[in-house]
Parts: C-alpha cells; structure tokens; sequence
C-alpha cells in the first residue's frame, strides 16, 4: 500500500475529550474516527488490526469445533420477554413501521436460542457449538474509554450446546485452552484466568480473561506463578487478600492488580433454555431442556488494549501479529531521484516476496515522516535516504529497538523475509 493513496490522515495533537491512550493514539494515526460518544468508525488501517485479531479468533474457534454463523443485530421483543430481559438497562428498543418493538442485542442468547430450539430436537444433535464476530449495542451511560468501553462495539460470541453438565465442563476448559493461545497469539505475555461469581446464571463459578494496564477498569488479586486471579466480588467468599499464598500453585503471593477483561467464559446451564424451552429428545426418554455456555471476546476492545499495554511517548508499537503491515518502508526525498528509485524497486521486491509493507512515498519533509512511522507503530521500519545509500544500504530498525542498522540493499527482502 502507498502511504499517499491511504484515506487517512495522521494528527499532531490529541484529540479534544478523549482520555484514554488507546483513542488518543488511535485517532492520531488515522486508525479509527469517532463518529459520537461511544462509536468509532474503522478506517484501513483499523481495519486491518480488527481482521488480524478476527482471525486469530477464527482460526481457534474452528479448532475447537466451532460453526461460524451470524445471527441478527435487530431482535424482537418477544424472545426477550421469554427470558425477562427485555428490560435490561443496556438494550437500545426500537418500533418498526408498525408499531412493533425490536431491540439492538448487547448479546445473543436468546436469538440463537430460539434458532436452536426449531433446528435441535434430539441428542444425536449434540453437542454442538456455533460463534459468531458481530456488533454488538450497549446503551451505556457514560461511554469511556475509547474503544475499550462502547456504546457500539465488534465482539465473538460462541455458544455450546450439552445434553448434561459434565460434558459441558469438558469444554468450558477446551474454550479456556483456546482463549490462551488467542492471547498468546496476538502478544499479550501477562492475562490472568480470573475466577468471578456465576451470579444468576450459574451456582458454578465464571471466569474472565484479564489483562494488566495502567487504564484498567478492575481489580484482581492475582497470581504472577500460575496466571490464576480473583475478581474483586469473589475476595470475601473465596477468603483471599494481597500477600495470602496462591491457593492454586502455593508458588508466589497474591497482589493487587489493576486489569482490563478482555474475555470471559459462562456455564449458563439452564437460564435459557428452561424459559425459551429449548428441549431435546433424551438417550434415556423423554424431552430435557439443553444445557448452555457462553464464551465472550472482544475483537475491537482486544485492539485498544493492545495499543494500551504497547505505546510509548511517540506512539503505538504493534506486535507483528497485529500490526497492519509488517513494514512501514519510508523514502527519503532527494533531488537527483536516485531514493525513490531504489525505494519503488525495493517497494516492488518486498510485495513479491509476499511481506506486508506500508510504503511513505508521499512529498513530506524527512521529520514528519520519521514522527508518522512512530505514531502509527508498525513493527519494523526500513528507511532509504541518501546517507543510508552512501554507507551502502537502508536503515532497518524495530519500532521497539532505539538503535537501527544499515542493511545492504540486495539483502534486506532475505533479512525480513
């Protein structure tokens, strides 16, 4: 991609009423526009990091049996009113034309539900899992920070379908392992399997996926030996305080921690199939209502937490699994030409060797492009300038290194290749 046929543009000062890191830098470098409080548009460049993420997700949701579909954002009232949670302070209601009630879901419980009760009658039909990447409408209060707290956001739900509770406890821990190397894939080093209250949907316990920043919204006391945590609404029940010994590895003390959840895992058992009557035929006879969990990730508040716990004063630094190029390529103007020869000829070697390169070719004083390259963030940066050419190659440096080194033209696509 040429950086001058780009639709967007970088900004030099933050955004006016935005607090949060993840949107001040975000918007600065052209990733997202906010649209009102609480929605943000995504330009190319955000984008791209949103399918990055989708399809991390994708890959090990299909791992694990997952069936991607997608369900309806508008709902009607009437699936909410079997399950009482039509009147949920988060739902946005809405009237047709005529005069009909239908809602935006903040979650899909009840419309899955209500497509599996016609499409799964017997147990020869489960268990079976389906997901999906959607949008996602919360009407919150006070939306805040940035894309981490929205009142429009992208997130994967999957949902699994059991004859009985063993069976999904067995996968409960299956999605656990799953999330992990989500996580694990997209460069998070520290989340914390964090253990929360069931509240009314479950006597079993939950637990979320919680990730250390300084702009988190929780607190957890954690474990730094096993990654094992406890949400602050468990503390008094589970008897456990900053400086007790882990009770689940016994190898390091527990300590406070300000996190952010990025994922979460339910066994709803069943709080919806009972009501909505989602039944199946038994092995044994006779019908039995189907027992459910739910598994929350957020691809878009997965992004802002990215930029929160990888930024520094000059802007984001993008792991190579998210970034939207692998290679931010910058042309240095000189008068003779002979730079953006070499850069449009490198520009081309690199596209055929199939990496990912965002390519500065716009009419730019050095300094502004050198700032850019720092605010938006991409993982390695390969400058052609006329002093790099007279030492006898390009500066190639990591956005997360402060020192580069000029690498012969004829071996950089081998080096990064």
């Amino acid at each position: 991609m040429r950086q001058s046929h780009l639709f967007t543009k970088t900004l030099r000062d933050a955004p006016k009423g935005e607090d949060a890191v993840n949107a001040k830098l975000l918007i600065r470098g052209g990733y997202i526009h906010k649209t009102m409080a609480g929605a943000y548009a995504y330009l190319p460049l955000g984008l791209r990091v949103i399918q990055k993420i989708s399809n991390i997700v994708r890959e090990e949701m299909n791992a694990i049996g997952g069936q991607e579909l997608l369900m309806t954002a508008l709902q009607p009232k009437t699936v909410w009113d079997e399950t009482g949670r039509w009147d949920e302070e988060v739902m946005y209601r809405l009237q047709d034309a005529h005069g009909g009630e239908t809602g935006l879901g903040f979650s899909h419980e009840e419309a899955l539900t209500d497509a599996v009760r016609a499409h799964v009658q017997s147990y020869k039909q489960l268990p079976f899992y389906a997901y999906q990447i959607q949008t996602k409408f919360r009407n919150e209060a006070r939306a805040k920070s940035g894309i981490l707290r929205g009142r429009e956001f992208l997130m994967k739900d999957l949902y699994s379908f059991h004859t009985n509770e063993d069976d999904l406890n067995a996968y409960y821990d299956t999605v656990a392992d799953a999330y992990r190397t989500v996580f694990e894939r997209c460069g998070f080093e520290t989340v914390y399997y964090t253990e929360a209250s069931g509240g009314s949907m479950s006597h079993l316990p939950s637990h979320e996926f919680q990730v250390p920043i300084e702009a988190g919204e929780d607190t957890v006391l954690a474990c730094d030996a096993c990654l094992y945590a406890y949400n602050e609404e468990v503390w008094a029940e589970k008897s456990v305080s900053e400086g007790l010994s882990c009770p689940e590895c016994g190898k390091a003390e527990l300590k406070q921690v300000t996190t952010s959840e990025v994922g979460n895992i339910f066994r709803q058992l069943l709080k919806y199939s009972e009501p909505m009557k989602a039944l199946f035929a038994s092995e044994e006879g006779g019908d039995k209502p189907i027992v459910m969990g739910a598994y929350g990730l957020g691809i878009s508040r997965l992004m802002g937490i990215a930029v929160e716990d990888s930024h520094d004063e000059d802007g984001i630094i993008w792991n190579e699994a998210l970034a939207p190029f692998r290679v931010h390529l910058i042309a240095l103007a000189d008068k003779e030409g002979v730079v953006a020869e070499k850069a449009d000829n490198l520009y081309e070697a690199l596209q055929q060797a199939g990496i990912e390169v965002l390519y500065d070719d716009r009419d730019a004083r050095p300094g502004e492009k050198l700032a850019d390259a720092d605010l938006l963030g991409m993982p390695i940066r390969v400058v052609v300038g006329s002093r790099s050419l007279e030492q006898g190659g390009v500066e190639v440096k990591r956005r997360s290194e402060v020192e580069g080194l000029v690498v012969s033209l004829d071996q950089v696509v081998a080096q990064l290749s």
